[in-house]
């Protein structure tokens, strides 16, 4: 806590804290979501062929939407409305995250106690959202590939090189 001198047991470590999974979910259909940069993204692998994947994006409050391969080459599936790579994104995002946080940052209004994946899809196909650009796919599959290489590493308790910018120390003044 800053100014009292006294520092919690995660302010002093090298690590973040991580928020459990509302439900757990299966990875093999999309293995990399995230509540980021004013949009839902992720990962998402495809159907018909197991060497594809597609980077999917909805913005929050225009719902405007992207989808297209590690390639960029553009979804024919999203073609003036969500295809199915965005709907299996928004569904393991609701797992994630649970339905109230994913509703919230997306700015989709639901009703409470009776929303799930479908009812935030539908409030936001119904205001009839326009495709946008996929400018961020590189960006969100960069960061998923990162978050890969860590799953390669030895279990260990040393610090990361690229996370030496973490301060080890803090001094009060």
């Amino acid at each position: 806590m800053l100014g009292s001198g006294v520092l919690s047991v995660w302010e002093r470590s090298s690590t973040a804290r991580v928020v459990p999974s509302a439900r757990p979910r299966k990875l093999a259909k999309v293995p990399f979501a995230e509540l980021a940069d004013g949009r839902l993204q992720g990962v998402v692998s495809s159907g018909s062929d197991i060497g594809r994947v597609y980077v999917s994006s909805v913005e929050a409050g225009t719902y405007a939407f992207a989808c297209s391969t590690n390639n960029n080459r553009p979804c024919g599936g999203a073609r003036g409305s969500f295809c199915n790579h965005i709907r299996a994104l928004i569904g393991e995002a609701v797992l994630q995250y649970g339905v109230e946080r994913v509703a919230r940052y997306l700015k989709v209004e639901v009703s409470d106690g009776e929303a799930d994946a479908h009812t935030v899809t539908g409030a936001m196909t119904s205001t009839r959202p326009a495709q946008g650009e996929s400018s961020a796919a590189a960006q969100v599959f960069s960061r998923f590939l990162r978050h890969l290489s860590y799953l390669e590493l030895a279990p260990t308790t040393a610090p990361l090189p690229e996370m030496q910018w973490f301060p080890t120390t803090r001094t009060v003044a």
